[in-house]
Order: structure tokens, then C-alpha cells, then sequence
């Protein structure tokens, strides 16, 4: 179904893609650290939650994805239309009504789930958290569409808008940081016109019907109960678990943030560095949702088969070559940010930690189980990554870092565990095939 050049014209895009949005996260952090620790501590625990939330935007654009790649297996392009317009629908209420709680309840938010935290980090940290709330509707419908591109196997058109809406960021960080010396400020409105400036354009290109996916009447939507329940059956399911495993890592960052502020910068840099040795495993998942969806939509259960595998031998290469690379270049790449000794040390320790164990574990532990939702299993990967988190990540981030002492480094331990156990599942299942009875295959 899928000749090597059109992969490879899905993949690159993609990874483009997941490059530009960790590089702008490297460089906000980057941008803000001129305004000090305090600064770049509270962007940080704010984006713990933005990440969380975010993934709830992806996990229910990945329902929409799944269904409209089926439908495109399947030829049935006008179906796959009319799935599109009920994701967008969903996307857009939910982000709406999470960025109106967050406004509402920010400050008693921050401290339930961070606790007691220096002053100076939380005034920077509220502010943080009030314009990122702003941007969360553009943000959702960006997502979603730019999921249902993908879905087609068009991620030009994605790469292409997230490259206009990341070099805008880069270029309002440098106007508002060091133009207007708005710190904080400046990083959060500069990523909210980019987003606002990309959701518009992307609900223009699906508004042309000349496109494989093309919704008609896009400001007429209308619910419609039983294609929503469709699509929530395989968003719903990886929203918990996307949110249960966020949650986990904001717990996570919790714990770290009662280590004081070297332990929570450090960990901020090593999540940033971290981020760059996961975007081939990030790429290949949004090429695997694609992929095996329209296979599955074809009725074709060794094409499922085939390109899994081929798919993930492909990310285990892609992501020794960029984990090695970052290794190799870690002290120049460390000694760009201006921190302190102390926190670029332990910043070292982590990513050491991170990279050397993604190369061998990572793209099994998150790339494959894409397969399995793409085939409609979405329930069994659920169960295993909210178990995972919670019994592994956070049970024995208590444990190693609390209990036993080792503060970040021990969280980090935990986390390796955590990617072993699901690995295992994830590989067992499939190869077991009980994925099948989900497809219909």
C-alpha cells in the first residue's frame, strides 16, 4: 500500500515537524533564562501542565485521525469529511472549557500540584500560566487539524504551517524578551499570536475542495451523536491515558520541585535536551497512526504486520543516530545554557540517564503502541500505561528519590522502569495478535 518514497514522504515532514516544536521549546527556555532561575523554573512547572493539556488536545485528534485514515483505506473520502468536522466540534469545546477553568483557578491549581514553591517562581509561573490558557482553543484546533492531515498522509501541509508558526515564535521571543524585556510575558504572547496565526490557516486549507480531506460548511458544524462516539471511543481511552501519564509527570516534577531550584532548572534543561532524542520515536508514532490506520481500513491484516515492523526498525535506527549524536555533542550543547555549574552537572547525570537508555527502549515502549490504537486497540494500551506511571514512575520516584535520596537522579531511575514494563506488554500483544479481534481483521 506504501511504496518507500511515499514513507519517507510522510516521515521527514513529520520529524521536521517534531524538530521545530522541541527547538522553540529549547529556545524559550533559552530566551527566558536571561530573566534568571526563577524564571525559567516557573516556565517550566507551568509547561508540565501545558504539556498535560496539550496531550488531551492529541490524544482526542488522534481518535479523529484513526477513523479518517480508515475511512481513506476504506475510499470513502465524504465519510472521512464528516469525521473531521465533529474532531474539530469536540476539540474546540473541550479546549474552551479547559482554558476557562485554568484562568478561573490557576493560582490554587499551581499550588495543588506543585505545592509550596519559592515566591519569585510562582509570580512568574502564574503569569506563565495565564496566557498559555488563552492560547489553548487555537492550539486544540491546530492539533486537530493538523491530525487529520496526517491522516491522509498530506504532512507537507502541517510541516509547512508549523514552520511558519515556530520561526514567528522565535522571532516575537526575541522581540518581547529582549526587544520590550518582558520575560515570562514575552515567551507566553509570542506563542499565543503563533498559534492563533497557524489554527487560522489550517481551518483554510481544509476548507479547499480540491484536498483528499475536505470539510464543507466548516462554520455550520453540528454534533452528531453517533460519528462523536465513534471517535471518542478511541480518544476517550487515549485521553486518560495520555492525561493519566502527564499527570504522572507532573507529580513527578512535583517531587523535584521540593528539591529546590538547582534540582528543578536541571531537570527543566535535561527535559529540553530529552525532548530532541525523542522526536524520531514522536515522528514515526504520527506515521504509524497513518500507516497502519489505512491498512486496517483496507481490510489488510499483513500490511498491518509489515509496516509495523518496518516502521519500527526504522525509528530504533533514526533513534540511536540522534541519541548518540546528542551524547557526543553534550558539553557544547550544555554550555550554551547560562546556569549554574551545579545544575548543568546534574543536568548532565540526567540526559546521560535518558538518551543512553531511549536508544534501546523508547521506540518500543511509546512508537509501537500507536499500532495498536490504530487497529482500534486502544484500551489495552490505556490499562498498561496508567498501571506503568503510576505503579513504576511514581511509586518508586517516592522511593529512589525521596525515600532513598537521590533526588532527580532516583525520579529518573524510576522512569527507565517504568519504559521497561511497557515495552514488554506492548511487544507481547502484538506479537500475540489479540489486536486483531479490536480491527475486525
Amino acid at each position: 500500500m506504501f511504496t518507500n518514497r511515499d514513507l519517507y514522504k510522510l516521515i521527514i515532514p513529520l520529524i521536521i515537524e517534531q524538530l521545530l516544536a522541541v527547538t522553540v521549546g529549547m529556545a524559550d527556555v533559552m530566551m527566558v533564562a536571561t530573566a534568571g532561575e526563577a524564571a525559567v523554573s516557573g516556565v517550566s512547572l507551568v509547561d508540565m501542565i501545558n504539556v498535560l493539556i496539550i496531550n488531551i488536545f492529541a490524544a482526542l485528534a488522534t481518535g479523529g485521525a484513526v477513523v479518517c485514515a480508515q475511512c481513506i483505506g476504506r475510499k470513502q473520502k465524504k465519510e472521512a469529511g464528516e469525521y473531521a468536522k465533529q474532531l474539530l466540534f469536540i476539540v474546540s469545546t473541550i479546549s474552551i472549557t479547559i482554558a476557562l477553568f485554568v484562568l478561573i483557578f490557576k493560582e490554587p491549581l499551581l499550588q495543588l500540584v506543585f505545592g509550596k514553591i519559592e515566591a519569585e517562581v510562582m509570580k512568574n509561573a502564574l503569569t506563565y500560566i495565564i496566557i498559555s490558557a488563552l492560547s489553548y482553543p487555537f492550539l486544540a484546533l491546530y492539533n486537530g487539524a493538523a491530525a487529520l492531515f496526517r491522516a491522509i498522509g498530506n504532512s507537507k501541509i502541517s510541516m509547512k504551517i508549523s514552520i511558519l508558526m515556530n520561526v514567528l515564535n522565535i522571532i516575537g521571543n526575541a522581540i518581547f524578551v529582549f526587544g520590550f524585556n518582558m520575560g515570562v510575558a514575552g515567551v507566553a504572547l509570542s506563542s499565543l499570536f503563533s498559534r492563533m496565526l497557524a489554527a487560522c490557516m489550517m481551518l483554510i486549507l481544509l476548507n479547499k475542495p480540491n484536498e483528499l480531506l475536505y470539510i464543507e460548511s466548516l462554520w455550520k458544524i453540528r454534533p452528531e451523536g453517533w460519528r462523536l462516539k465513534r471517535i471518542l471511543g478511541i480518544g476517550i481511552p487515549n485521553a486518560l491515558e495520555n492525561s493519566m501519564f502527564q499527570l504522572g509527570r507532573v507529580l513527578v516534577v512535583s517531587i523535584i520541585s521540593g528539591f529546590g531550584t538547582v534540582q528543578i532548572a536541571a531537570n527543566a534543561v535535561a527535559n529540553n535536551l530529552d525532548a530532541l532524542g525523542c522526536i524520531p520515536g514522536q515522528a514515526m508514532s504520527l506515521a504509524m497512526i497513518t500507516v497502519v490506520g489505512q491498512c486496517v481500513g483496507a481490510g489488510d491484516y499483513k500490511a498491518v504486520k509489515y509496516y509495523t515492523k518496518k516502521l519500527l526498525k526504522m525509528t530504533y535506527v533514526f533513534t540511536i543516530l540522534v541519541n548518540a549524536s546528542i551524547l557526543i555533542g553534550l558539553p557544547f550543547i550544555l554550555s550554551i545554557y547560562k546556569l549554574s555549574p551545579e545544575t548543568l552537572k546534574l543536568a548532565t547525570i540526567l540526559v546521560l540517564i535518558h538518551d543512553g537508555c531511549a536508544m534501546l527502549m523508547w521506540p518500543a515502549a511509546f512508537t509501537l503502541p500507536n499500532a495498536l490504537r490504530a487497529a482500534n486497540d486502544v484500551k489495552f494500551t490505556m490499562v498498561v500505561s496508567i498501571f506503568s506511571m503510576w505503579t513504576f514512575r511514581i511509586l518508586f520516584s517516592v522511593i529512589l528519590g525521596k525515600g532513598m535520596g537521590l533526588g532527580a537522579i532516583g525520579v529518573w531511575i524510576a522512569m527507565i522502569m517504568d519504559w521497561i514494563f511497557r515495552l514488554t506488554c506492548f511487544i507481547i500483544r502484538f506479537r500475540r495478535e489479540k489486536w486483531r479481534l479490536k480491527s475486525g481483521l
